[in-house]
């Protein structure tokens, strides 16, 4: 997950309670208590996540590779967290968020022994469930997806933009959970994507992710002919390019007309069969 010496705790804690409740279905309810402790008998690592809500221990690992002897690793841990927390209720989830097939066990059964714990794949979960929430929370959460063959960059800008439109503005929040996307992109090694992605939307012009861009051309254009006509040529150009840019990723019109600030007859000329198309809801990616 991350060094968490860099990372704050407070973030360490909020990201395991967004994924029990968006990716386990976990009811958190009260106080969320961070249990910051270091296993050191197992292979010298410590534990992703581990905090206790209640009389409940909740214990989450993400792995992006298969592990071997991964049930064993996971029995150390409980072991150790039951041997501090032995009236307490241990829970323990691994999230896989690997290309390759997931081929780790999830149990133990042998000699006298009867052990599980739950292993969640997100290849199995449709990533616009997350993206197209309406909590930024679950969001966040959308960077461990499988993007499959789509464009990472492009699917990493449309997760900060939706963060964007649900803070609504709050930048104290949105940083929160840029934090966040931050520290699980370094799962999915998207941290240049992510850094990226940022520099596109900081530009304060109809805050579109892919907006940066094309008004970079536009300026540039303008500069080399000397001609202010040129300029706001280039500007209009780019809006174009951020308007097909987010057709690619087959956004809602609405979310197109927000962004940009094109008509539907100006979306429509761009690409004329949605005209005669119906639009969906939430597109996919």
């Amino acid at each position: 997950m991350g060094d968490k010496d860099i990372v704050s705790k407070e973030i360490i804690k909020e990201i395991g309670r967004d994924i029990s409740m968006h990716i386990l279905g976990i009811d958190i309810q009260g106080e969320v208590t961070l249990v910051d402790k270091e296993w050191t008998r197992v292979e010298k690592r410590d534990s992703d996540i581990v905090f206790q809500n209640n009389n409940r221990i909740i214990h989450i690992e993400i792995q992006n590779s298969n592990h071997g002897n991964m049930e064993l690793r996971m029995l150390r841990y409980y072991s150790d967290i039951l041997f501090e927390y032995k009236k307490c209720e241990v829970k323990q989830y691994l999230i896989y968020i690997g290309k390759e097939k997931c081929s780790m066990k999830n149990e133990i059964r042998r000699d006298e022994i009867s052990y599980s714990y739950g292993i969640i794949n997100m290849k199995d979960i449709a990533c616009e469930e997350l993206l197209y929430h309406n909590h930024p929370s679950a969001v966040a959460l959308s960077i461990l997806c499988d993007f499959e063959e789509k464009n990472k960059q492009m699917v990493v800008n449309t997760i900060l933009k939706r963060l964007k439109l649900l803070t609504k503005g709050d930048e104290l929040e949105y940083k929160n959970y840029l934090k966040k996307v931050n520290v699980l992109s370094e799962n999915r090694d998207l941290q240049n994507e992510v850094e990226k992605g940022v520099e596109m939307l900081s530009v304060n012009i109809e805050k579109t992710p892919f907006y940066r861009i094309g008004v970079k051309d536009g300026i540039q254009t303008g500069i080399q002919t000397g001609i202010q006509k040129g300029i706001q040529e280039g500007i209009e150009n780019g809006v174009k390019k951020v308007a097909l840019g987010m057709l690619k990723l087959n956004l809602d019109i609405e979310i197109i007309q927000k962004s940009t600030g094109l008509s539907l007859e100006e979306i429509e000329r761009l690409n004329p069969t949605l005209s005669s198309s119906p639009q969906p809801k939430h597109s996919p990616l």
